[in-house]
C-alpha cells in the first residue's frame, strides 16, 4: 500500500526522533544506518522540509531536524507530504474510476482496511514510535 518512499522517509524520520540527544541527525547516518540510498532519502526528505516538518542545516554539524516537536508530527502528515493525499481514495488494484458506482473486486473489503489503517496513521504520532525505539529496542 505504502511506497517504498513512505515507508523510508517514516522510518527515517522515527530514526532522528529517536535520536533526542542531538539537534541535527546527517541524512548520511540515516542512509547508512537504515540502508537506504542516500541520494533517494535526500529527495525523500526535501519533500517533508518543503511542508516545513523537518528542518535542514549544511556544514559539519548540519543534518536534519524536527521543525516542531515530534508529538506534534502524525503519521498520517508523513504519508500526505510524500505519497500525496488521495492515498487512501485510491483503488488498491489501481484500476481508474474505481469506486462505489463502479467498484473493482476488493473495493468493499479494501474501504474498510483504509479507514482503519488511515485512523492508526491520523492518532499515531512519530514520538510515540521514536519511543518504542529507543524504550523498547523495536526494530527500525
Amino acid at each position: 500500500m505504502l511506497s517504498n518512499a513512505t515507508v523510508y522517509g517514516i522510518r527515517a524520520v522515527i530514526y532522528i526522533a529517536a535520536k533526542k540527544d542531538r539537534k541535527y541527525v546527517p541524512i548520511s547516518e540515516i542512509s547508512e544506518k537504515l540502508k537506504i540510498s542516500f541520494h533517494f532519502l535526500t529527495k525523500i526528505l526535501q519533500k517533508l522540509t518543503q511542508r516545513n516538518i523537518l528542518i535542514s542545516n549544511r556544514g559539519p554539524q548540519g543534518g536534519i531536524a524536527f521543525n516542531r516537536p515530534p508529538d506534534k508530527i502524525y503519521i498520517a502528515e508523513l504519508v500526505d507530504a510524500i505519497e500525496g493525499a488521495d492515498l487512501f481514495d485510491r483503488c488498491v488494484l489501481g484500476l481508474p474510476g474505481c469506486g462505489v458506482e463502479t467498484p473493482c473486486p476488493m473495493h468493499d473489503q479494501w474501504t474498510i482496511v483504509k479507514v482503519q489503517i488511515k485512523s492508526q496513521f491520523e492518532k499515531t504520532t512519530v514520538s510515540e514510535l521514536a519511543k518504542k525505539v529507543s524504550e523498547r529496542n523495536e526494530r527500525l
